[in-house]
């Protein structure tokens, strides 16, 4: 085990430093941050880590002189010709010949983690009052149910059985809203599952139901298959693609690639799989981007809200996430599935 193997599978890009300033060690993150591999720069002057970046490099010179840690919690840095915002911590340390830890973190990966954090701490919340709601609802549905059919037997004029087959037909419909409700407590059925043939599964169901939607494939031939449950895998990524068919002005595309140090909900995953789907249609409202994943919120009129969340909920089981972009004219939504310890992956 490498001394700083603890540090390899944090979020944050971490850099250790000897009394010259010259690089020691880079965990992951740091090769993420900066655009680097860690061969690039370590036995090399931070000068070559961090190019153009004086002022953060005179305050490691100070704090090595000094032996005082320091933090900023928004310094620009120049990374790869752009400017980023990131919050920074300097440490002290005496480890083998580092003499200094340099913690950064971009500072919107700091607002992703916190988003999704509280995402998921709202669907647990969200998830047990619906439960409890849709089990309180489906008890009196049996009897409404049984009544209208007994009524409708009781009636003398034929006509009138219209009105009993409604209450019948409506009731059937709210007991199927309810069964979706319940449907993400069950636990996932965990084996191995090829991906592909799940996208091509959705992308069949979505072209049968949607005839005038053409949908693109771009797909990575080289995904390793994942452990998780198939048909909730099915149910997600549909539920994300009827979203987009719905919205879409006629033409689609389904994306699959590998996805490098990935993090979800504080967690840091070599690899995931990640399955874009996109539309051409108007994009996501901006009033409902940060609630767009609750249950019962929805921008389309007669939609439940429903079909979102319960993709979050299955790809949550999973240990991973949703994202998305949405503009007018292109919306990408990316599910990203990691790769977990069965294959060798945290």
């Amino acid at each position: 085990m490498t001394p700083h193997a603890g540090l390899e599978m944090l979020s944050t890009a971490v850099l250790m430093l000897d009394e010259e300033l010259q690089v020691t060690y880079a965990n992951p993150a740091a090769e993420t941050l900066l655009a680097h591999g860690r061969k690039h720069f370590i036995g090399a002057p931070i000068e070559r880590a961090l190019p153009g970046n004086s002022e953060l490099i005179e305050r490691l010179r100070q704090a090595l002189h000094a032996e005082a840690g320091l933090n900023e919690h928004d310094l620009e840095l120049e990374v790869g010709g752009e400017r980023v915002h990131v919050s920074c911590a300097i440490t002290p340390v005496e480890a083998g010949d580092a003499r200094l830890m340099l913690e950064m973190r971009e500072l919107e990966q700091q607002r992703r983690i916190a988003r999704e954090a509280k995402i998921l701490e709202q669907q647990q919340a969200n998830r047990e009052l619906i439960r409890n709601l849709a089990h309180e609802i489906k008890n009196p549905l049996g009897g409404i149910r049984g009544a209208a059919q007994l009524l409708e037997r009781e009636l003398a004029d034929a006509e009138l059985a219209e009105f009993t087959q409604v209450i019948v037909k409506e009731t059937d419909r709210l007991q199927a809203l309810m069964n979706r409700l319940l449907t993400p407590s069950r636990l996932p059925q965990v084996g191995p599952v090829n991906i592909h043939e799940v996208v091509e599964r959705v992308r069949t169901l979505v072209e049968a139901e949607f005839p005038r939607i053409s949908v693109a494939r771009d797909y990575d031939a080289s995904l390793p298959e994942l452990d998780g449950d198939r048909e909730q895998l099915i149910q997600a990524i549909l539920n994300v693609a009827r979203n987009a068919a719905q919205a879409s002005q006629g033409e689609g595309r389904f994306t699959t690639r590998i996805a490098r140090q990935v993090t979800v909900a504080r967690c840091r995953y070599r690899h995931a799989i990640a399955v874009s789907i996109e539309d051409n249609g108007p994009g996501v409202p901006e009033a409902l981007a940060d609630r767009i994943f609750y249950p019962l919120v929805s921008g389309r009129e007669g939609g439940t809200g429903l079909g979102l969340s319960l993709a979050q909920s299955f790809v949550s089981q999973h240990d991973g996430t949703i994202e998305f972009e949405s503009r007018p004219g292109e919306t990408r939504f990316t599910i990203l599935l990691p790769l977990r310890a069965a294959r060798g992956q945290p």
